[in-house]
């Protein structure tokens, strides 16, 4: 990366003449000039995103979550929870169910979840507004693309987690963008969000603290607000992402937010997720299950790359602890063939069978598959049987990256709806609006149709 600003000088000028020009570019967005190729991504990233946040609304902790809002009712969805509610409670609610399993849709060339970030909010604005499909979906494919060249653009420090804080920028763009702010006001809601980042710690995720969920809420919740600051009139452009995402997270390459502009998409370039657990876990779990066809594991190494290496924790005591140990996700590929939502089952999150193949997993850096970032998230995994043979599988990217075995919409749906059984309709409800969003005229009707006509007993186990 070129051109970083750090503590020592940072360059908000560069910053602010970058976002000023990515303003621009949001405002003016028309999805009619936009590739096909990019139209059919975001269809599937959206209805990617509406299925996955249906499955963590039913969740016991987002009952409980929902129960506690104590949210009135509104024109927003809470997709998968028969409910409607304000868009700004919505908007977090939708956000954190959407991340609770990680099964959300990400970029490694962002290093994060660019649709996490501001796809609920727009969705939940939308759906007040009544939008037309197009802006909709200009505004959905505006905070996608935003959030993801700010994840490009920013290098935090290490131990920092991605989310909440360059995504804030997308969700400020997509609303903004639904709001038919002009360039400038884009631009001020865009910058006005870059400083207000969260600065989360990625052990958080490792001990399981659901903080970490909830900074993908606040992300959506103060996009919102910017958008709303720069409708006042109130924001300013003074590029402070150079500070706030530079000098005090780390380094920011202005450059980032505007090469290709509009010809390089972001969105054509993430993955989709077939493992209910931490990306960087899953290219091991995909090594694992071609292994585990040749006989019983006694234990297994797992060579990877720096960014991965940290999640070697071979205890847990709840899911998220368990969704970021490779350990665990190794193991319950071995033993039972797949690493969905059920792998977290209280029984199987306490099965000593679990923890002793885990305890006989060892996760190891290895400076050649480091090398090989951002294009490829490679590990190498030997596995050694009982009959004491020996087997070694290497593997570039996890299934579902755009660069590897990439996911179509049957994939998605198939997993989607053996997940969901009692939520068909609303998974049926996804598929309809992802196909025909940019051709409706109105949206609420139909984004509200997305929660579903009542609550459902739960189908997925808590954490």
């Amino acid at each position: 990366m070129t051109g970083l600003t750090t503590g020592a000088g940072p360059d908000t000028a560069r910053a602010r003449a970058a976002t000023e020009r990515l303003g621009h570019w949001v405002s003016t967005l028309d999805m009619n000039a936009v590739d096909d190729t990019v139209s059919r991504r975001l269809a599937l990233v959206l209805l990617d995103v509406v299925g996955v946040t249906a499955l963590g609304a039913v969740l016991d902790e987002h009952r409980a979550l929902r129960s506690a809002w104590d949210t009135p009712p509104g024109p927003a969805p809470l997709v998968g929870a028969g409910r409607h509610t304000t868009v700004d409670a919505a908007a977090w609610l939708n956000a954190t169910a959407l991340v609770a399993l990680e099964l959300d849709e990400g970029n490694k060339y962002a290093k994060g979840h660019p649709a996490a970030h501001g796809f609920p909010a727009v969705l939940a604005l939308a759906a007040q507004r009544d939008s037309s499909g197009a802006d909709t979906a200009a505004a959905l494919l505006a905070a996608y693309e935003v959030a993801a060249r700010f994840g490009r653009a920013t290098r935090l420090v290490p131990g920092a987690h991605p989310h909440g804080s360059w995504g804030v920028a997308g969700a400020a763009a997509g609303c903004a963008r639904l709001l038919g702010l002009g360039p400038r006001e884009c631009a001020a809601a865009i910058d006005t969000a870059a400083g207000m980042p969260i600065a989360g710690h990625f052990d958080s995720a490792l001990d399981g603290n659901v903080v970490r969920d909830a900074w993908i809420g606040a992300a959506n919740t103060s996009g919102l607000a910017a958008a709303r600051l720069a409708a006042a009139g109130v924001a300013r452009n003074t590029g402070t992402a150079a500070l706030s995402l530079g000098t005090l997270l780390g380094e920011f390459d202005p450059d980032e937010l505007v090469t290709d502009l509009g010809r390089s998409w972001q969105i054509t370039r993430g993955y989709l997720k077939r493992h209910a657990s931490c990306s960087f876990t899953h290219p091991a779990a995909d090594a694992v299950l071609r292994l585990r066809e040749h006989g019983e594991l006694r234990d297994v190494r797992v060579e990877t790359h720096a960014l991965g290496a940290g999640l070697a924790r071979t205890d847990w005591d709840n899911r998220l602890s368990a969704m970021f140990s490779t350990p665990f996700v190794v193991a319950v590929a071995a033993l039972t063939g797949e690493v969905g939502p059920s792998a977290y089952a209280p029984e199987r999150l306490t099965d000593e069978r679990v923890r002793s193949l885990a305890r006989r997993v060892h996760v190891v850096p290895a400076d050649d598959l480091t090398a090989r970032l951002p294009d490829e998230r490679a590990v190498r995994v030997t596995a050694r049987y009982t009959d004491g043979s020996a087997r070694t599988v290497e593997v570039p990217n996890p299934v579902g990256d755009a660069d590897h075995h990439p996911l179509i919409e049957a994939d998605v749906v198939a997993m989607l709806a053996a997940w969901l059984p009692e939520r068909s309709a609303v998974l049926e409800h996804a598929v309809r609006l992802a196909h025909g969003l940019p051709a409706l005229p109105r949206t609420g009707e139909a984004l509200r149709a997305l929660a579903g006509d009542e609550e459902v007993p739960e189908c997925v186990p808590s954490r």
